[in-house]
């Protein structure tokens, strides 16, 4: 092991975990409340959900980057992969609202932990079919 090789693994990782919090971020700006305010305020179905969106989309990073040679390509691949899980997640949730009268954002708002613990494993599902494919 190298130098550039542990510069290389710095620089990726210190990326990886910058783009992990705007990700995370910018998903909580599509809940219909404040997923930080949640968690601060002790909500385990909040945070469960939010531990696993960032267990999703942290896998999501790593199967990217074990796929590219150049870091830009895996920070594009993982931003598409996001937009791709937001949209899954977005249709399945309007599903269930419709179909079994399943609000999953009212539910783990309410801190019911079945529903947050049912809404992040979407995004873990989501991570596992989107990895299959990269």
């Amino acid at each position: 092991m190298d130098f550039e090789y542990v510069l290389r693994v710095l620089v990726w990782t210190g990326v990886g975990s910058v783009l992990l919090f705007v990700l995370l971020y910018v998903d909580s700006l599509f809940t219909k409340y404040k997923d930080f305010e949640e968690v601060k305020a002790g909500n385990m179905a909040v945070t469960s959900r939010m531990m696993m969106k960032l267990l999703a989309q942290g896998y999501i990073l790593s199967v990217s980057i074990s796929t590219s040679n150049v870091l830009l390509e895996a920070i594009v691949v993982s931003i598409i992969s996001f937009l791709v899980l937001l949209v899954l997640e977005s249709i399945v949730r309007v599903g269930l609202r419709v179909w079994a009268k399943l609000d999953l954002d009212l539910g783990t708002q309410q801190g019911k932990l079945g529903y947050g613990l049912f809404g992040g494993m979407l995004h873990v599902v989501g991570a596992l079919i989107i990895t299959a494919c990269l």
